[in-house]
């Protein structure tokens, strides 16, 4: 099964809890450790490899065959990738696909990624469902399982880290790629005429594209900017991105989303941002037992009563026990009754927890772009 040996390099999972899963490696050898969770999307592995979310996760796909179309430039959602490690069933053994540039087993280990394939994901996908998301250690350089499950112990985990400040970019620049077009395989320049101040907490290309798309401009700044450089940019709308790690842990952008929220910009937020403008608005979060990935969310949005199916990647969601007066949950999950929006109640403030730019995932949730649009107006 591997790309590059006649015989595979033998490889283990070792879980903090003390199980063990045995494969061969896939990617580079050697070990990582990280927070093991699964993803259920059946495509769009680059993409997801490549969502600074992941930051110091360990993916498992659910999906058995991945990697058969290969990978390319364009498709990443980011400069790197992000995650920590991957766990697969069956890797391609054949990269089938006109826009393929190299394998994805080449992709990993160009980017030094520890992987592990041939290992049954369906039972530890189970395990994660049942026993929660935990620490995990893959090893293909002659760790021993001791040692590995050690590791996976001592590891301090995602709760109560800013990954946000980790993965940010340093300094403020200019969107102004729209969406790919596949016919002239070349990124759309739409024209702008409208303004949005981004923040990065960790933000997903096609989101920048999106909002591109429709007319906007998009200034994209560090996650520590403050309100007051921000509202002396003047702009229309501001956008508040997704990203990594505990929102509790984000305290200082939540101090400058309270300041936001006095004025009169409309205001979007997505994933982290829909957590940290929760917590500005005086909500907690919480730690999910396995947490929400995959392309086949189902969500209502209770301003409507209409079901869309919506691509989602989060660990952390916002309590719902003590909801002000002055905000209103507009959107439920229909797996777990979790919130998965909100708006703020005579102000052009809203957020959703999941992922309307989808990359990959349903397009169901695209009007909410075009609900910002309108807002900016």
């Amino acid at each position: 099964m591997s790309h590059t040996a006649t015989t595979p390099t033998p490889a283990f999972l070792a879980l903090a809890d003390g199980r063990i899963f045995h494969g061969i490696a896939f990617g580079s050898t050697g070990n990582t450790v990280g927070e093991v969770c699964f993803n259920t999307s059946m495509t769009g592995y680059q993409e997801i490899l490549t969502d600074p979310s992941y930051t110091e996760q360990i993916i498992t796909f659910t999906y058995p065959h991945i990697g058969n179309v290969g990978v390319n430039e364009v498709d990443e959602e980011s400069d790197k990738i992000s995650v920590r490690g991957l766990i697969v069933r069956a890797p391609a053994r054949i990269t089938s696909n006109y826009r393929a540039e190299q394998s994805l087993e080449a992709y990993l280990q160009a980017a030094n990624i520890v992987g592990i394939a041939d290992i049954d994901t369906r039972a530890l996908t189970r395990h994660l469902r049942d026993n929660g998301a935990q620490t995990g250690v893959i090893a293909s350089d002659g760790m021993s399982e001791e040692e590995a499950v050690k590791q996976a112990k001592a590891w301090e985990g995602l709760e109560g880290k800013d990954l946000v400040g980790q993965v940010s970019r340093k300094s403020s620049d200019t969107w102004r790629q729209g969406t790919y077009n596949l016919d002239n395989a070349v990124f759309t320049s739409p024209t702008s005429s409208k303004h949005v101040v981004a923040y990065d907490f960790g933000c997903k290309n096609n989101i920048f594209r999106k909002l591109t798309d429709r007319g906007i401009k998009v200034t994209v700044v560090p996650a520590n900017t403050s309100a007051q450089e921000v509202l002396d940019m003047n702009p229309d709308g501001i956008f508040l991105s997704n990203g990594p790690g505990d929102p509790a842990a984000v305290g200082y952008a939540v101090e400058t989303i309270k300041t936001l929220i006095e004025h009169d910009t409309p205001i979007f937020g997505i994933c982290m941002g829909h957590q940290l403008l929760s917590q500005a608005l005086g909500l907690k979060t919480f730690k999910l037992k396995f947490g929400h990935r995959g392309g086949n969310h189902p969500v209502k949005d209770l301003t409507t009563g209409k079901v869309e199916i919506t691509s989602q990647n989060h660990g952390f969601a916002v309590a719902d026990d003590d909801v002000p007066a002055h905000v209103e949950i507009t959107h439920r999950s229909l797996f777990d009754n979790t919130v998965e929006g909100l708006k703020v109640k005579n102000k052009a403030i809203f957020s959703v927890q999941y992922h309307p730019e989808a990359s990959p995932g349903p397009q169901d949730a695209d009007y909410l772009f075009d609900r910002f649009n309108e807002l900016l107006k």
